[in-house]
């Protein structure tokens, strides 16, 4: 196998360790979950292209077309819903992050957690 036919693992990798690393790395809040969205979306990558199957069609079975090799469809609606759901916790993330931020000032999670122990 070629370099260039690991290109989908390559980003993947690539995607995985920028999450993480903006995960453990920074202190806002709001980057913390978009370290979050990218990780996800990294492995929303790697589900996908496990599940691609050389030479596969859709499943629709066609008269007069014999010994046909189908993709499943499963991890695609999986994905889809995964996408979903998401969206659905970043939007609730960032929605805390902006009720944290009304109360304390800031998004820095190590103000927030001072201003919890002073008080």
């Amino acid at each position: 196998m070629k370099l260039l036919g690991l290109f989908n693992y390559w980003v993947f990798a690539v995607l995985l360790m920028i999450g993480l690393y903006a995960l453990i790395s920074k202190k806002n809040l709001v980057k913390k979950i978009m370290a979050l969205a990218i990780f996800q979306s990294a492995v929303f990558l790697f589900f996908i292209t496990m599940s691609r199957v050389d030479g596969g069609t859709a499943p629709i079975i066609q008269a007069g077309v014999p010994d046909q090799i189908f993709s499943n469809p499963l991890p695609q609606v999986l994905i889809l819903t995964a996408i979903v759901v998401g969206i659905s916790t970043t939007a609730l993330g960032l929605a805390i992050v902006v009720r944290l931020y009304e109360e304390y000032g800031t998004v820095e999670d190590d103000e927030i957690l001072a201003m919890d122990r002073e008080s």
